[in-house]
């Protein structure tokens, strides 16, 4: 590929293709003027070594599970075991969900992933005014230890892999996780899993936060330091790409806010006193994987490439487990219709399938029927089916990043990480990534790309199947999953009843104990640990902390 003679053969060959397809041209024209993708990065007609002139095997790519990982964190990679194939799930109440998880176990399924309601997620307990109308409607609602323990009924954690996405009350829900643990029995060391803990793409992209950054920040760090000497095998966070791609991002965005996201949280950990490889081997990262297929591969590659630069050159990292990006993906909810929903079986597939050729640590496939409500049970069973097919069915797990050396796909892995790199310098320009989000910069992005895609919708210049092109008449869905309105009821009749057979005095010392730790300078999660273990409430845990910290409020965007 590099000898100058053959090299410059090459390029007289493709002077006389580049002749010959101008003349194919005037006669049968391209479908578009301009082929980019998502990203907006252009995509050639072809690709050739030339578009490698001066590639780096070792530098650029290496050998799976060697710096700078862009093939693989493991050196066998699935050739010895597959991803954890790890459905979200939750709603209504925790025995409902209880049930889901039996039934997705017995179904094959290698890992649980906790979804929660939204007043779980904002720290409201059920019987919060904000929460009417709310419980248990897109997630599980958990106000106390009593729920969390009703959640796990029957479930070894020792014998699970758990991932809790939560974030600004995940101090909480984990602190509850691990007296559940204690109550069976079950040393920290022994739990494997994982916990959202990502509170900067919530002000960007989600929403659901409680407490102004800063604290937030601080909530994040005492996590890392709580388990990196007692939970080890715990995953701290899990500095998430999903919900800014679900926001409206392209993947160049995804990479670069996500990574920027990263580096905060690497930066707060370090000025909160603890060593970059004390608690490097624990971050995990997830993404989204959407519909440009070998964008997505890409995306992957160039993710895992960039952040062992990080690691390695701008934290002096020296353990090999902190330079290696380990993720999870999810395939891509925003891209699921209402109409002609069996469509979705196919993205999902197809979205399922670049992340696994990207090299995902564990993945989750959206049902079919997500866009018209929960999913039922045949839809999740259709989900999972189709991860299943994926790694015992095509072979594609046979051998590791079957697509590297593939010209387009290292060109477009190149262009992915500079133009990422790119965001990043202009974030670090800005402050940072806290104050690149308090300036707004990091939601203008993404509303921009948002707004574009969405345009490009509406104008027929970005097929949606079923959506703006082939459609058809279809008739009212059935057999959808609906939670039972009386859950709220059910719920708040369960809190009264905690309240009224607890130990109040014993909650009333718990929370004046994690207000003093707040208002000082201590690590929160023991405080916490301990007022779960007394019976007080998400709610009443949250808003102790919301005296001390405050609640934050977005700026307006102009």
């Amino acid at each position: 590929m590099c000898d100058p003679q053959k090299m410059a053969s090459l390029k007289e060959a493709v002077a006389k293709y580049d002749e010959k397809v101008a003349k194919v041209l005037q006669k049968i024209p391209e479908r578009k003027k301009d082929f980019v993708n998502t990203s907006g990065i252009p995509v050639n007609r072809v690709y050739t070594p030339l578009d490698m002139e001066g590639f780096d095997y070792l530098k650029q790519l290496g050998l799976p599970g060697q710096y700078p990982y862009t093939r693989a964190v493991q050196p066998t990679a699935y050739r010895g075991r597959y991803w954890t194939m790890r459905q979200y799930a939750g709603f209504g109440s925790a025995e409902e969900t209880n049930e889901r998880y039996h039934f997705l176990l017995k179904s094959g399924q290698t890992g649980l992933s906790v979804a929660f309601d939204l007043p779980t997620q904002i720290g409201f307990d059920s019987d919060h005014p904000l929460a009417q109308g709310e419980v248990g409607k897109v997630g599980v609602s958990i106000d106390s230890l009593w729920d969390m323990e009703r959640l796990f009924q029957g479930i070894p954690l020792d014998q699970v892999s758990t991932s809790m996405t939560i974030n600004s009350p995940c101090a909480v829900l984990l602190a509850m996780y691990l007296a559940i643990a204690e109550k069976q029995g079950i040393s920290f060391d022994k739990l494997r899993g994982t916990v959202q803990n990502d509170i900067l793409k919530e002000y960007s992209s989600r929403g659901t936060y409680i407490f102004p950054p800063r604290p937030s920040m601080r909530l994040i760090t005492d996590i890392f330091a709580f388990c990196t000497s007692d939970v080890p095998q715990w995953n701290t966070i899990s500095i998430s790409g999903y919900h800014i791609r679900e926001a409206g991002s392209t993947a160049v965005q995804e990479v670069a806010f996500t990574l920027a996201n990263g580096i905060a949280y690497v930066d707060a950990a370090i000025k909160a006193g603890l060593k970059v490889d004390e608690f490097g081997p624990r971050l995990s990262f997830f993404f989204n994987s959407h519909l440009d297929f070998l964008e997505e591969v890409a995306k992957f590659r160039a993710a895992r490439r960039l952040w062992a630069e990080i690691m390695k050159e701008r934290f002096g990292a020296q353990d090999p487990r902190s330079l290696m990006l380990r993720f999870h993906t999810q395939t891509a909810g925003c891209s699921l219709t209402a109409q002609q929903p069996l469509n979705n079986i196919m993205r999902t597939a197809f979205q399922a399938l670049s992340a696994v050729l990207g090299g995902t640590q564990s993945l989750h496939t959206n049902s079919f029927d997500e866009a018209l409500a929960l999913p039922s049970e045949t839809a999740v069973q259709v989900a999972l089916r189709t991860q299943q097919v994926i790694a015992y069915e095509t072979a594609v797990a046979d051998t590791v990043d079957p697509l590297a050396g593939s010209y387009y796909l290292e060109n477009l892995t190149d262009q992915v990480e500079a133009k990422a790199q790119q965001y990043i310098d202009q974030i670090d320009r800005l402050g940072g990534a806290v104050a690149a989000i308090e300036q707004g910069f990091v939601q203008k992005e993404i509303g921009a790309a948002a707004y574009r895609y969405q345009q490009e919708i509406e104008a027929g210049s970005r097929v949606v199947v079923g959506l703006n092109k082939f459609q058809v008449k279809e008739e009212r869905p059935t057999d959808l999953l609906k939670v039972d309105p009386a859950v709220g009821d059910r719920q708040v009749a369960r809190l009264k009843e905690l309240k009224s057979t607890r130990d109040n005095a014993a909650v009333k010392q718990a929370l004046a104990e994690l207000k003093k730790a707040a208002e000082g300078d201590a690590n929160l999660m023991p405080p916490i640990l301990k007022a779960v273990k007394a019976l007080a409430t998400l709610g009443e845990i949250c808003d102790t902390l919301r005296a001390v910290f405050g609640e934050y409020e977005a700026p307006a965007l102009v």
